[in-house]
């Protein structure tokens, strides 16, 4: 059996207040990170938090391009795209 998997468009904004999911900004989702962006702390801290947001492990989410990057694509092992957009907000 075939495992589910698909990639997101991420606009990154590390540095942030607090972790949030801002929305949709056109095709990409806009997140705010709490960690900086150095060392991969913000990419490590955008995937945990992905992952918390959408009920997966960690390991589920990973930065597959665009590490040093604001913009990003991430790869979600065990949803489909639709199941991704259903579980994050829809603004």
């Amino acid at each position: 059996m075939a495992v589910t998997s698909c990639k997101l468009t991420i606009k990154a904004i590390p540095n942030a207040g607090r972790d949030e999911i801002v929305g949709w900004l056109g095709g990409a989702l806009k997140v705010k990170i709490r960690a900086p962006a150095l060392d991969g702390r913000a990419n490590d801290a955008l995937c945990a938090f992905l992952a918390d947001a959408l009920g997966l492990p960690k390991r589920a989410v990973e930065v597959a391009l665009g590490e040093k990057s604001r913009q990003k694509c991430v790869l979600i092992t065990g949803l489909s795209e639709d199941e991704v957009r259903s579980r994050l907000p829809p603004t």
